[in-house]
């Protein structure tokens, strides 16, 4: 019985001593803040140092983080609520047709490239760093003597993590010379059935959470930006047309975040409020009894925020201003940031 208190009490302290620093299981949890950053590799001149490229690319950290209160650390930005759940939808904007989805490029691309090989769909050329798949030369039942190609086009999205991919077709005689691609759009009936089998099968593929290295700087860059540099008003640039750039900030500011008051087009505006800050300026349940509630459905609904859309040589500029007095630079920011998480 001695011995077996001796023991028992002997215990933690050995338990202790095991995981020190100079036990035997030493803890290494922080060993990273200890680490140095060493000089790249440099290959002489004559050599080639393609193979020596970053495995793991670190992205810029674009947009800027809103602390709280000066001082304090900022909290992570809200995700939009696309983001939650993977989505897969093909999108319209005239007479252009895209698939968009709420997952990077990078973990796209192989699933693409898996839809297409389990599907018996030739590949002829791929290249990761551009995004672009392109098949070789098909025929339909439905279409003798015809034989037809097509180029599916990964991009990054307007948002954070998410893609769209087009589809382009090229069509020819089997014994003719073959035509160039057709321009992007939804009026050839082959080009919106592959967009629709792409959809279909990304939305069945059980290949989640695979990532392409060769595919993590696809697409060409964002689309939109954050610019938020201290001597300007912050603003999004958006890198694409007119009209899509307006019906993906129209319907940003239609989401729940926001209530949008009111629009106008020709001149590149939207007229809105925050949800949160009408419910915080809501009349409490006595104040309603009392009869508040009945001068608050009578007053006329004023927008507090103006959204601007502007046309420039870089691309659309979307701007927030005030309708009434002062908006502060962290609200500015939040509210943009609020905007771009919806962007589709």
């Amino acid at each position: 019985m001695k011995r077996l208190l001796v023991m028992t009490l002997l215990s933690p302290l050995v338990g202790c001593g095991m995981f020190s620093d100079d036990g035997l299981f030493r803890d290494r949890s922080k060993d990273y803040l200890a680490a140095q950053e060493h000089p790249v590799l440099q290959v002489p001149a004559d050599l080639d140092d393609e193979a020596l490229g970053q495995l793991y690319i670190i992205p810029e950290v674009s947009e800027p983080l809103i602390a709280d209160e000066p001082g304090k650390l900022p909290r992570p930005q809200p995700l939009g609520t696309a983001l939650l759940e993977e989505d897969i939808k093909v999108q319209s904007l005239g007479d252009r047709r895209w698939v968009w989805i709420n997952r990077g490029p990078a973990e796209i691309w192989p699933r693409v490239r898996n839809l297409l090989n389990a599907n018996s769909i030739v590949t002829e050329r791929s290249d990761a760093a551009a995004g672009v798949i392109e098949t070789a030369w098909v025929e339909f039942d439905d279409d003798p003597g015809q034989r037809h190609r097509y180029q599916l086009r990964i991009e990054e999205g307007m948002q954070p993590d998410t893609a769209e991919i087009s589809v382009q077709h090229a069509v020819a005689p089997i014994d003719g010379e073959p035509s160039g691609w057709r321009p992007v759009g939804g009026d050839d009936r082959r080009t919106r059935e592959m967009l629709d089998f792409v959809a279909s099968g990304l939305a069945g593929s059980d290949t989640l959470g695979s990532v392409s290295l060769l595919a993590q700087s696809i697409g060409g860059g964002a689309k939109v930006e954050m610019v938020a540099a201290t001597d300007v008003s912050p603003y999004l640039l958006i890198k694409l047309g007119y009209d899509r750039s307006w019906a993906s900030v129209a319907y940003s500011v239609s989401r729940e975040d926001f209530q949008l008051v009111d629009q106008d087009r020709s001149r590149g505006l939207f007229f809105i409020n925050l949800k949160e800050e009408l419910e915080e300026e809501r009349p409490g349940f006595f104040a309603r009894m009392m009869g508040s509630g009945e001068e608050e459905r009578e007053e006329t609904v004023t927008a507090r925020y103006r959204v601007e859309l502007e046309q420039t040589e870089q691309g659309v500029l979307v701007r927030v201003e005030s309708e009434g007095g002062e908006v502060e630079r962290a609200r500015k920011l939040e509210v943009l940031q609020r905007i771009r998480a919806n962007l589709a």
